[in-house]
């Protein structure tokens, strides 16, 4: 199969896919009209948008992209699928940092980034976690419970996530594209979110119910007036 091919086999993948999720399908995400809501993953291919996954809200694209095929087929694909969620009470709590997959691909020193190590060692086996180097590593240490870090080490593939700009994101590198792996990130995606939530709950701290606020359709509801 040439690349051309493989790239229109997943687009109409990824389509069919939000179409029958009753997700927003984009060729390539664009910004929100003027005055709303800041949009996710802007620029990205194959942009799905809506309630990815069973209560999680949010925008996911193409990522990772390499040139393929040979000089009369070449075709731009997709090695990863990228998640994105607003979640600025997340953001309040540790306002940005990355954890980053081991597995498979070589490290490279964060010159302005702090490693957080925590107490799972089999956590710190799998992942490097970070936070800019501004920033306290405690509250991190603080957010992530024995069990999330014992559970992060259950998920299956090469994952990275964090959060930047008051946005949870969450890679998923892809095995194959097919619509089982759109769906395995998907919902990977869905649990991190979900997990991180109870987190904060359990610390006693604000959350937002999942909604349309969290994909930027709608405006957080404490901002709705």
């Amino acid at each position: 199969m040439g690349a051309k091919q493989e790239a229109g086999e997943w687009t109409e993948i990824v389509r069919a896919y939000g179409q029958r999720n009753d997700l927003t399908y984009e060729p390539v995400g664009g910004i929100n009209p003027k005055d709303g809501p800041v949009a996710l993953c802007v620029g990205g291919t194959n942009r799905l948008t809506g309630q990815l996954a069973e209560g999680f809200w949010g925008s996911s694209c193409d990522a990772d992209e390499r040139e393929a095929g040979g000089f009369f087929g070449k075709a731009i694909l997709p090695r990863a699928i990228l998640a994105k969620a607003h979640m600025p009470d997340l953001a309040k709590v540790a306002p940005a940092f990355n954890v980053e997959s081991i597995e498979g691909h070589e490290l490279v020193t964060q010159r302005f980034a702090r490693k957080v190590e925590f107490e799972s060692i089999e956590f710190n086996k799998r992942f490097l976690a970070t936070v800019p180097r501004e920033y306290d590593p405690v509250a991190l240490r603080e957010l992530f419970s024995p069990g999330f870090l014992a559970w992060t080490t259950t998920m299956t593939g090469e994952i990275d996530f964090g959060i930047n700009d008051c946005q949870l994101w969450f890679l998923w590198r892809l095995g194959e594209r097919s619509e089982a792996e759109l769906q395995a990130a998907l919902k990977n995606a869905g649990q991190l979110f979900r997990r991180l939530q109870g987190e904060m709950d359990e610390s006693g701290i604000h959350t937002y119910p999942p909604g349309p606020w969290h994909a930027g359709l709608e405006p957080f509801p404490a901002a709705s007036g």
